[in-house]
């Protein structure tokens, strides 16, 4: 049995901006890669609404530091195959950084993490794939256009950056934006077509990668 990891914020949790609740569970990305890669992998899906790559946002009673809690989420679900880390939308807001250079150095630390984390009883560090989320969008939504002012495009050059900085450490990348775009109700999230999307993308790579 392989065990794959899928890390990420709200668009991995499965918000859902037309009823401000959470999209069916066979709707959301890392089920739809579970349906498609069957019973030889387990995908365990770790979304947080608002997490950043690896900086501080206060705002919510969660801890939504990235860098923060990987640790512990790694030890919970090892031994792992492939970690799957899908982040850096809520870094393009302004009171984060809203920087896309600063989210993939984020991500940089993320991957240290992954490959340098004690492990349990021995066991290997697993593979890493790092996806670049798809940019945010504009929108008429007040508040998100707001809160992620500027962010429509500082996103864009998450996917070149992300791309770059796999190619550097030698893991997997792939651009989510190639499948799949925010909905213009808030220009953040996903609609169920398109997180579907995402993980239907995904599967061959991580076939290929897991070599199944």
């Amino acid at each position: 049995m392989k065990t794959v990891l899928c890390y990420g914020d709200s668009q991995t949790w499965g918000y859902d901006a037309a009823t401000q609740g959470r999209h069916a569970l066979a709707d959301r990305w890392p089920s739809v890669l579970q349906a498609i890669l069957g019973d030889g992998v387990h995908v365990d899906a770790e979304g947080l609404n608002g997490r950043t790559t690896a900086f501080d946002d206060w705002l919510a009673g969660a801890d939504r530091n990235g860098a923060r809690l990987l640790p512990t989420l790694l030890t919970t679900h090892a031994p792992l195959d492939l970690v799957i880390v899908m982040l850096g939308a809520n870094d393009m807001k302004p009171w984060v950084h809203g920087n896309p250079v600063a989210a993939m150095q984020g991500m940089r630390r993320l991957a240290e993490i992954v490959r340098c984390h004690d492990y349990p009883f021995g066991w290997p560090a697993p593979q890493l794939l790092l996806v670049a989320p798809p940019s945010v969008s504009r929108t008429d939504n007040a508040e998100f256009k707001a809160m992620f002012a500027g962010g429509d495009e500082a996103s864009r050059h998450l996917s070149a950056l992300y791309a770059g900085l796999a190619d550097e450490l030698g893991c997997g990348f792939f651009d989510a934006g190639s499948v799949a775009a925010t909905t213009p109700i808030d220009g953040v999230h996903l609609d169920a077509e398109n997180t579907r999307a995402i993980g239907a993308a995904l599967a061959p790579l991580v076939r290929v990668m897991l070599e199944l």
